[in-house]
């Protein structure tokens, strides 16, 4: 992204791109950056995840756009309340109602109308009436505080100007005790400038990605305990997207360098006697 287009530019386009990757199959999306249109020969595998041998999973609603299982970490427990964050075509979000049961209750949050108008017609069919989906921003989510026993979100944050904003959203809105299990994507090293300042790489999950380190430490920030990276895996770009950003010398330094994308699965919890602000 360049220094002159701001946040709401930003979640804008971010907004158009979803909104599109809504009427993709997908084959489609797992072809590109998480489905962003940065077309390539080979599958990132940051999208190699496989879902469908999980509980309650829903071909009709798997885009093929997350970079980990969060759910499968998720420890959901029989009438847990959950929330995924991005909730897309409502993916994690049935595998989660498999998990909670019907004595639990699932709210997917995603910010695309068209994502919503998915999700809630897959949600109809499937005949679930305790899972729901609601327009927002995760910045400031449709949902009142300390209700959510679990929260899942999968390469969504990436996307958020704001994360730390996020992650207090997710601490006001988890009931103390409650924890979250997150998939994103973090940097190990610095990006050359063109990758990340482009809105294309933005939208495809790798651009709004900030260094590992930074990721965790807004988690502790915000007052949560036992912070547990639950699963870490590199992802790799293939040449034929990097070429179009890096020349020829630029391209052998950066594979050459010491940068490191990576996705990863983390898990914290709200602490049970909890005196932070916002808490109670």
């Amino acid at each position: 992204m360049n220094s002159q287009i701001n946040d709401q530019e930003i979640k804008d386009m971010v907004r158009q791109k979803y909104s599109e990757i809504a009427l993709q199959d997908k084959e489609t999306n797992q072809s590109s950056c998480c489905g962003s249109g940065c077309c390539s020969t080979e599958v990132y595998n940051i999208m190699s995840d496989d879902y469908s041998t999980l509980n309650g999973y829903q071909p009709e609603a798997d885009l093929g756009l997350g970079c980990g299982l969060p759910t499968e970490f998720a420890r959901i427990k029989k009438g847990d309340t959950v929330i995924d964050l991005g909730s897309g075509a409502g993916n994690d979000c049935f595998v989660a109602r498999a998990e909670t049961g019907a004595e639990g209750k699932v709210i997917g949050i995603d910010f695309t109308p068209a994502m919503i108008d998915k999700a809630r017609t897959n949600a109809e069919k499937l005949g679930f009436n305790n899972v729901e989906f609601r327009q927002g921003d995760i910045e400031k989510m449709p949902i009142t505080a300390n209700v959510a026993d679990v929260i899942v979100s999968n390469c969504v944050l990436n996307l958020v100007p704001d994360k730390k904003a996020v992650f207090r959203e997710i601490f006001r809105v988890l009931k103390p005790g409650g924890h979250f299990s997150i998939s994103d994507v973090v940097l190990i090293g610095e990006l050359p400038d063109r990758l990340r300042h482009d809105a294309e790489m933005y939208a495809g999950c790798v651009a709004g990605a900030i260094q590992k380190n930074d990721y965790v430490g807004h988690i502790h920030e915000q007052g949560f305990v036992n912070v547990v990276i639950q699963k870490e895996k590199a992802i790799h770009i293939p040449d034929d997207i990097l070429v179009n950003y890096l020349n020829e010398v630029e391209l052998k330094r950066y594979k050459q360098g010491d940068t490191g994308i990576f996705s990863i699965t983390v898990y914290a919890e709200k602490p049970e006697a909890c005196c932070a602000p916002g808490c109670c």
